[in-house]
């Protein structure tokens, strides 16, 4: 998948160096589940179980994420499709030094454009750490309504911390669409 900047593809190989270096930077790893650092040889244990993947089966898929102008990894956006293949869900991570540029927004909205408008999927959804406001206004931007606040409900990095729930249907998708008309 293409944008406007940037290439959605397989991981490859060749992904584990810069995956592993954004993956352990603690500010990028804070609301996310994974420790860091991040090994090498984890890195490339997820670059080879990423690329393996099919994007359309059941369970989770990540695209690595680069920029049309200048290859290498810059993020990834993971989708984990439904058994019945009717609904997915979404999460995202991009490195430091390519965050605050719309590169996530673009990416994010590119997929989410792929699940409801191309595949004919019913509804997206997406939650992230309730403290983690710039991902909470990332989804937002690309059209998810927030569908609810469970507080203290996970236990991750020896604290509770609150999950943001949102969604989109794609109805909901296809109206916003020809508000603006796209």
């Amino acid at each position: 998948m293409q944008t406007v900047r940037l290439v959605l593809r397989r991981f490859t190989s060749a992904d584990a160096p810069a995956l592993a270096a954004y993956r352990s930077v603690p500010e990028v790893s804070r609301y996310q589940s994974w420790e860091s650092p991040v090994p090498m040889a984890e890195a490339e244990r997820l670059a080879a179980t990423f690329s393996a993947g099919d994007p359309r089966d059941p369970g989770w898929f990540q695209y690595a994420v680069e920029r049309q102008d200048a290859p290498g990894l810059i993020g990834d956006v993971g989708v984990r499709r439904s058994e019945d293949g009717r609904q997915a869900e979404l999460g995202f991570t991009f490195a430091s030094e390519f965050q605050g540029r719309g590169y996530a927004t673009e990416a994010v909205a590119r997929v989410v454009e792929f699940l409801l408008v191309q595949e004919g999927l019913h509804r997206v959804s997406a939650g992230c750490d309730g403290r983690n406001v710039r991902s909470a206004k990332l989804l937002e931007r690309v059209g998810f309504r927030r569908e609810g606040h469970l507080v203290q409900s996970t236990w991750m990095k020896g604290e509770w911390t609150d999950d943001v729930l949102f969604g989109l249907l794609a109805s909901e998708y296809r109206a916003a669409r020809e508000d603006h008309g796209r």
